[in-house]
């Protein structure tokens, strides 16, 4: 069985936030084009979100200009409209999320845990939490012993995956590699990915088949 995995596609990932990627808005309404065709094909329909709390020094110190290898602008906020998935991206095809990076730098969808950033629990706290505008309620969507990416999709039956999202050259090559490490049959679909770095997104998707992915174009249109 294949599940979809659409990586982060979310407002600061795409144009006008704190790190827009070029095509960002575009991928997201073409993902949605894509499963208004084919989301049937699909045992489960996943989206990976940054979901940062405290990540530390992923983001550049206050002062300091991020080196864009290491650190970065103040991105993902949880609880904040740019860790929110894309308006054009229709989350009602969507089965589950994982969040990562709540309190470290974390780039594959299999460094995340099982949540639920859009459900205000029952008893949740108020108030901020973390120093960069969090909300205390989005820093409790994943629940503690949350099962990761991996131990999900195996507990779904799931052994094929198709990976489409942001950025190219960064979550959605990590994703990727740690699909196919994972001994998952993986496919990129590359017209609906966005890089930031032309150059590097390309050399990023020829890692990929390198090291195993199936590089495909669905060439669709979004209305």
């Amino acid at each position: 069985m294949r599940a979809l995995v659409i990586v982060d596609v979310q407002n600061d990932f795409c144009e006008g936030g704190s790190l827009g990627v070029d095509g960002g808005a575009q991928v997201a309404g073409r993902i949605t084009a894509y499963l208004e065709e084919h989301a049937q094909d699909y045992a489960a329909v996943i989206a990976t979100r940054d979901w940062h709390v405290d990540p530390g020094p992923h983001f550049a110190a206050e002062g300091t200009a991020p080196d864009y290898t290491e650190s970065w602008p103040v991105h993902c906020v949880a609880g904040t409209s740019g860790a929110e998935l894309h308006p054009d991206l229709d989350t009602e095809f969507l089965d589950a999320q994982f969040l990562k990076g709540r309190f470290d730098a974390a780039y594959s969808g299999f460094d995340g845990q099982l949540g639920a950033p859009d459900m205000v629990r029952s008893g949740a706290p108020e108030g901020p939490a973390g120093p960069f505008g969090a909300t205390a309620a989005a820093s409790t969507a994943v629940e503690d012993g949350a099962p990761g990416l991996d131990d999900w999709l195996r507990a779904e039956g799931i052994n094929s995956v198709t990976v489409v999202g942001i950025a190219t050259d960064h979550c959605v090559r990590a994703t990727v590699l740690d699909a196919i490490d994972s001994g998952y049959d993986t496919r990129v679909f590359s017209d609906l990915v966005a890089g930031v770095d032309a150059e590097r997104a390309e050399e990023a998707l020829e890692l990929m088949e390198e090291n195993g992915a199936i590089l495909q174009v669905w060439g669709g249109t979004a209305e």
